[in-house]
């Protein structure tokens, strides 16, 4: 009887039946086997792996932050694990990754921003809470709430300059009523000049008396 060694291995969403040539097989697929824990970050010094599918088991944690070191990596499946926190930057480095599946996480954040990763589709992101190309919800610094505060803000300052402007037209408007009355009627005239010079009269005396009697001039 003779044993032979074979694989099937799960890879850009296809399988493949691995048999004469196993020892040959950059590969790595160890999904849908229940594992727990965080990813060993010890996987990212595998430098010469072309694929890694660590789907549907019950990953925690962070993805490991050195991903990107896996420069020659071609397939990377991660989907349906329970993996945590941002995408490492370290992904705008793997430039040979043409497969990409980060589905159904609790990933959240911006998507790293490189040309290799605006290759790929909804598909590959959803089920986060992540924000940036592809996906359609964009990524700001408060969210919707802050813009919707921050456009409250801008009304009320709007409708604050809007009302010095108001008392300012009034109060210029209201003085040139006045002086156009005195101009044309005389016997307002009269009386505003006569009101005013009384005022006038009025304080000298008071400050006179008060210098007579050595108190402080006005």
């Amino acid at each position: 009887m003779v044993f032979r060694e074979s694989a099937t291995i799960s890879t850009k969403g296809s399988e493949y039946q691995y048999d004469t040539t196993l020892a040959l097989v950059t590969n790595i697929d160890l999904s849908s086997n229940n594992l727990l824990g965080d990813i060993p970050k010890e996987l990212t010094s595998l430098v010469e792996l072309r694929s890694l599918n660590l789907s549907g088991n019950h990953f925690t944690g962070l993805i490991p932050q050195a991903i990107g070191d896996m420069k020659q990596l071609e397939s990377l499946d991660l989907s349906r694990n329970s993996l945590s926190g941002e995408m490492p930057n370290s992904f705008r480095a793997m430039s040979t990754l043409n497969y990409l599946n980060l589905s159904y996480n609790q990933l959240t954040g911006r998507i790293p921003e490189s040309t290799q990763l605006r290759g790929f589709d909804n598909s590959s992101f959803i089920g986060n809470d992540l924000c940036g190309f592809p996906l359609t919800r964009n990524c700001s610094s408060g969210g919707p709430n802050k813009r919707e505060d921050n456009g409250s803000d801008d009304k009320s300052s709007s409708k604050i300059e809007w009302f010095y402007v108001f008392l300012s037209l009034g109060y210029a408007a209201g003085f040139s009523i006045f002086c156009t009355t005195l101009v044309l009627n005389k016997s307002w005239r009269v009386a505003y000049f006569g009101l005013v010079e009384d005022i006038c009269n009025r304080a000298y005396v008071y400050c006179y008396i008060k210098w007579r009697l050595g108190k402080s001039s006005c």
